[in-house]
């Protein structure tokens, strides 16, 4: 995208004030109420104790750690309406986040209420009556986000080449199983396409135009339909799999010398149980959406190389398009909240409408080309290729990851005379 307005806008949007927002509400007497906010509630007492909202959660900041505690809500996709389902999913909370975040994500402890309902009385991890129950986390500086890093300057390429390694590692030990699986069909995946087409036609006249609405829904119809077996080929090769589900730059933080992906997708499992390349589709579309796609492929290429799911690439461009579009959906509906400042609504317009040229702008046919490089071995072919890759948003495919990858050895790790025999080379040029 060339509209040089498109940074700042978005900058705008996922400034760590914009959401969730700080509210100075009250919180509800039957959660334990002001007792949540008085500083005395947590062991050892805190000088200070800020509460922040969201529309599915109060999160109470008291300087070592934060407190999460859940709404009692139902909107459909997600489901905290009872306090069975509220620790069940406080509890799918820490174990999934406790994947990538063990530091961050401590316990679960329940809220308790002794004395009687005229005068109760709570106390946190406590003997009583179970009335609530909170999320204990590390609390970790805000300017830690990626999103933060970027605004100042400081995503750099060897971090982001760091992240594309540990979201790699991520991707590798997480679950699979027939259940799982299932839910890389073709039925399951346009679901999600199609409710988005569905609840954004409202908008058609506003931020979006109807030309952007009808390509890009064409383009996701004729993808599914015209590639049916390639999602059949993502499940046989166990690539759907219990994923973050939400993994864009402002669920991932660089604390204490180490990258840190939290707020994993409990409440919802097709949100979760994706394609490996539906979770990176979200860092790729944050990069791009800031006019560096210099960096969304440097990303890219190290995470495909560490992972030799180069098949995947093929799948990518429907993710990336889907989870734009997701982002221009929830943009617009700030547009039908009336208790959303003007001010603020066309701010929202704006944006909205940017990430659904974005959406649309993925789904466009390009011209490809292929660059092949040779050369005597120290050369500098790769560093070369790295570059090209870099300049053009291409696809750097190294021979000898891909040897080793087939030859099942760690790419940090030296290879034999066994990836360079003439049957290594007829398998590498078969299946790459």
């Amino acid at each position: 995208m060339t509209d040089s307005t498109l940074p700042l806008v978005i900058q705008q949007m996922m400034r760590p004030e914009f959401y969730p927002h700080p509210v100075n509400a009250a919180l509800p007497q039957e959660i334990g109420g002001s007792y949540l906010e008085h500083p005395d509630f947590y062991p050892p007492p805190e000088a200070t104790i800020q509460l922040i909202q969201t529309h599915v959660s109060y999160v109470l900041l008291t300087g070592e750690y934060a407190y999460k505690v859940k709404k009692p809500v139902n909107f459909g996709f997600l489901d905290y309406s009872t306090l069975e389902k509220r620790k069940y999913f406080c509890d799918e909370e820490l174990r999934l986040n406790q994947r990538a975040a063990a530091d961050l994500y401590l316990e679960v402890l329940p809220i308790t209420q002794t004395g009687s309902d005229l005068e109760p009385h709570y106390q946190l991890d406590s003997s009583g009556k179970v009335v609530e129950y909170v999320v204990k986390m590390r609390q970790f500086p805000q300017d830690a986000l990626l999103t933060s890093l970027f605004d100042r300057g400081e995503l750099t390429e060897d971090l982001l080449q760091d992240l594309a390694r540990v979201v790699a590692e991520f991707h590798a030990k997480t679950q699979t199983s027939d259940y799982i699986r299932h839910f890389g069909t073709v039925d399951r995946v346009r679901q999600a396409f199609d409710e988005n087409f569905e609840q954004t036609e409202q908008y058609i006249g506003g931020p979006q135009t109807q030309p952007q609405f009808d390509e890009t829904k064409a383009y996701c119809d004729r993808f599914f339909s015209e590639w049916h077996d390639l999602f059949v080929e993502r499940i046989n090769q166990d690539w759907i799999r219990e994923c973050h589900g939400d993994l864009h730059l402002r669920n991932i933080c660089y604390w204490k010398n180490r990258l840190w992906l939290f707020d994993c997708i409990e409440f919802n499992e097709p949100f979760r149980f994706v394609d490996v390349m539906f979770d990176i589709a979200y860092i790729i579309m944050d990069l791009d959406a800031r006019q560096r796609s210099d960096l969304s492929t440097l990303f890219l290429n190290t995470y495909v190389e560490q992972t030799g799911d180069w098949e995947g690439l093929q799948v990518l461009p429907i993710y990336i398009s889907r989870q734009t579009y997701v982002r221009a959906k929830v943009t617009s509906f700030l547009l039908n909240d009336p208790t959303v400042p003007d001010a603020e609504k066309q701010k929202a317009h704006k944006t909205a409408a940017l990430y659904y040229r974005l959406a649309w702008d993925y789904t466009q046919p390009q011209q490809g080309q292929l660059i092949l490089m040779c050369g005597l071995s120290g050369s500098g072919k790769s560093t070369v290729a790295r570059q090209l890759a870099r300049r053009l948003s291409a696809i750097h495919i190294r021979s000898d990851a891909v040897r080793k990858h087939l030859g099942g050895i760690p790419l940090q790790q030296r290879g034999g005379a066994d990836l360079y025999t003439p049957e290594m080379h007829q398998k590498r040029m078969g299946d790459s």
